[in-house]
C-alpha cells in the first residue's frame, strides 16, 4: 500500500520544480540558490507584494481623477436656456454636468490602465536588471500633491493638467540624471546609519497607521475634533470632515477586517506559507456578497455602478485621453519649478530611504552602506517614472508594501516579475482586482509595519546623540503622514547635535596640524643649529 499523501505528492512536485529551476540558466541568474531561495517561493512573495498594493490601482486613478486630468470646460454639456442653448461657463466643472462627468470617467479608465502598466514596466525591468525583490507603482503622497497642489481640485490650482505631467517627466529625467552618475546613491549614504534603521520602523508605523485608518484601512482609527484622531470603527462617519457620527466600534467592516487580522496573524505566527494572502482573499470574498452590512457593493448609484463593473470580470481598456497630454511650454513660470523641486527633494529623500530601508529589511545591505544592484534599481526608479508621466500618471516609487513579499521570503527578481505579471493580468480583470476593499488590505498593512519594527533593536538607544533624531524621525513620518518630512527633521536634529562635536574635532585636528608643522619647524631649526656648531668646530 502506497503511503505518499496528495499533500506529500505536492510537495515533492514543488521541490522538484524548484530544484530544476534553481538549476537552469533562469536559477543561475536569479542567483536563487546563492540568495537561499526557489522558485515557487518567489511566486507566493510576489503574489503577496502585489495582494497588498493591489490597491493602487484604482486609489491612484480616484486622486488625479479628482484633478479633472485632460478635461475642461470644453467638455461641459451645453447650457438649455429656453428653446436655445448656451455655452457653459467656468462653475461646469464643479457641478454634475454630464459632459465633463462623461470625461471624468473616461480619464479614471485611462488612469486606471495607466496605474497598471507603469507598475507593471517598472517592477518587470526591477526583477530583470537589478534582481531585486521590489515591486514599483506610482506612489502616494505624490498623486496626491499632483492633484491637489499642482494641478488643483478640477484644475483649479496653478498649473494645468498637461504642465503638471510635463513637470513629472522633467523631474524623473533630471532623477535618472542623478542616478546615472552615481550622485543618488552618495547622498543615499550620507545618511547615518541610525537614521536609515529609523526609517525603516517609521515606514513601518507609516503603513500600520495607514492600514487602521477607514481610507486605506479597517477604520479603527479616525479623526477627531478635540484630539486629532480617537477610536472609532463607527456605524456611521462624517463624509466631510472624517469625525464619527455614532456607534463606535459598530462598524461591520471593521469586524471583518478584524477577523482577516486575526488569520495572517495566526498564519504568521505558525509560519505557514503564503500567510499575506489568505486574510486578503477571505475579507474580500466575502465583501463581494451583497445584500450584507460588509458587502463593498451596498445598493447606491455607486454601489451598484460598482457591482456592474465587478460582473464583467474580465475586461480591457485601451489608454485614449491621458497619454502624451505634456506641455513643456507652461513650465516657464515660477510655480511650475517649485512644483518640480518639491517632487525631487521628495524622491531623493523619501524614495531613496524606503529603497534602502527595504534593502535593510531583506538583508541586501552591505558593509559601505550599499546593496546589491543598487545602481541599476536606482536607474529603474527614475527611469519608471519618465514612462509614468507619458501616460498621464505621476511618480513611480518602489513601494514599502514590497515587505510583504519579502517576509514570505522574496529574495530575488523573480518576486518582482511576479508582480509585473500581476499587474499585467489586472490589466484583463480590472473588475476583479479594483474590487479589493480597504478593510481587506488594512490588515496585511498593519501586519507588515509590525514586522518592520525588529531592526529597532539595532538603533544605538544608549548614545542620545544618535538615539533621539533616530526616534523623531520614525514618530513624524506616521504623525505628519509624510515619509520625507520624518527624514527631514532626523536629519536636521542629528547635524543640530553633532555640530559641537564636529567642531570640536576640526579644531581639534587643526592644532594639531599646526603644532605638528612648528614641531617639523623646531626640528629643521635644530638640525640646522646643530649642523653650523659643527662645521665651526
Amino acid at each position: 500500500m502506497n503511503s505518499s499523501t496528495p499533500w506529500r505528492k505536492l510537495s515533492e512536485a514543488e521541490a522538484a520544480v524548484n530544484r530544476a529551476v534553481a538549476a537552469s540558466s533562469v536559477g543561475k541568474y536569479f542567483k536563487l540558490d546563492a540568495r537561499k531561495s526557489s522558485f515557487t517561493k518567489e511566486l507566493r512573495a510576489g503574489a503577496a507584494t502585489f495582494l497588498t498594493m493591489a490597491y493602487i490601482i484604482s486609489v491612484n486613478a480616484a486622486i488625479l481623477t479628482d484633478s479633472g486630468g485632460p478635461c475642461t470646460v470644453n467638455d461641459c454639456t451645453p447650457v438649455v436656456v429656453g428653446n436655445s442653448t448656451a455655452a457653459p461657463g467656468p462653475e461646469c466643472v464643479v457641478g454634475a454636468n454630464p459632459g465633463y462627468e462623461q470625461c471624468l470617467g473616461r480619464t479614471k479608465s485611462d488612469l486606471i490602465v495607466a496605474t497598471a502598466v507603469a507598475a507593471m514596466a517598472g517592477s518587470f525591468v526591477m526583477g530583470a536588471l537589478a534582481n531585486l525583490p521590489l515591486g514599483l507603482a506610482p506612489g502616494m503622497g505624490a498623486n496626491a500633491y499632483f492633484a491637489y497642489n499642482m494641478v488643483g481640485f478640477r484644475g483649479s490650482g496653478p498649473l494645468t493638467y498637461s504642465t503638471a505631467l510635463a513637470g513629472v517627466m522633467l523631474e524623473g529625467i533630471v532623477f535618472f540624471a542623478l542616478s546615472a552618475v552615481g550622485l543618488r546613491s552618495r547622498l543615499a549614504r550620507m545618511i547615518p546609519r541610525n537614521i536609515r534603521l529609523a526609517t525603516a520602523v517609521g515606514i513601518g508605523l507609516f503603513l500600520a497607521f495607514t492600514g487602521l485608518q477607514a481610507h486605506q484601512g479597517i477604520g479603527l482609527v479616525g479623526a477627531s475634533p478635540s484630539t486629532l484622531v480617537t477610536l472609532t470603527a463607527c456605524s456611521e462617519i462624517d463624509p466631510v470632515t472624517g469625525v464619527c457620527l455614532g456607534g463606535t466600534m459598530r462598524s461591520p467592516t471593521f469586524w471583518l477586517g478584524a477577523v482577516g487580522f486575526l488569520i495572517t496573524a495566526t498564519c504568521l505566527a505558525r509560519d505557514v506559507k503564503g500567510s499575506m494572502i489568505y486574510g486578503i482573499v477571505f475579507v474580500t470574498v466575502v465583501s463581494w456578497i451583497r445584500g450584507t452590512s460588509v458587502t463593498a457593493f451596498p445598493d447606491t448609484e455607486a454601489g451598484n455602478a460598482g457591482f456592474a463593473y465587478f460582473k464583467k470580470v474580465v475586461d480591457f481598456h485601451m489608454i485614449k485621453n491621458t497619454a502624451g497630454q505634456l506641455s513643456f511650454g507652461g513650465l516657464r513660470h515660477g510655480n511650475a519649478w517649485i512644483a518640480v523641486l518639491t517632487l525631487l527633494y521628495v524622491d531623493v529623500l523619501a524614495t531613496t530611504g524606503t529603497m534602502y530601508s527595504m534593502a535593510e529589511y531583506g538583508g541586501f545591505t552591505d558593509g559601505a552602506g550599499g546593496f546589491d544592484g543598487e545602481y541599476r534599481a536606482f536607474l529603474v526608479d527614475a527611469g519608471s517614472t519618465v514612462l509614468s508621466a507619458a501616460l498621464g500618471s505621476t511618480t513611480v516609487t518602489t513601494y514599502i508594501e514590497s515587505t510583504a513579499g519579502i517576509r514570505e521570503g522574496g529574495r530575488t527578481g523573480l518576486t518582482a516579475i511576479t508582480v509585473a505579471a500581476c499587474f499585467l493580468a489586472s490589466l484583463f480583470f480590472g473588475p476583479v482586482l479594483t474590487s479589493v476593499p480597504p478593510w481587506a488590505v488594512g490588515p496585511s498593512l498593519v501586519l507588515v509595519g509590525a514586522m518592520m519594527m525588529r531592526v529597532a533593536k539595532d538603533i544605538e538607544w544608549a548614545d542620545m546623540k544618535e538615539s533621539i533624531p533616530a526616534f523623531i524621525t520614525m514618530a513624524l513620518m506616521p504623525l505628519t503622514f509624510s515619509i520625507a518630512y520624518g527624514i527631514i527633521a532626523g536629519l536636521g536634529l542629528y547635524i543640530a547635535l553633532h555640530c559641537y562635536d564636529w567642531a570640536k574635532n576640526g579644531f581639534l585636528k587643526v592644532t594639531k596640524m599646526l603644532d605638528d608643522r612648528r614641531n617639523q619647524v623646531a626640528a629643521a631649526a635644530s638640525d640646522a643649529g646643530g649642523a653650523a656648531a659643527a662645521q665651526e668646530v
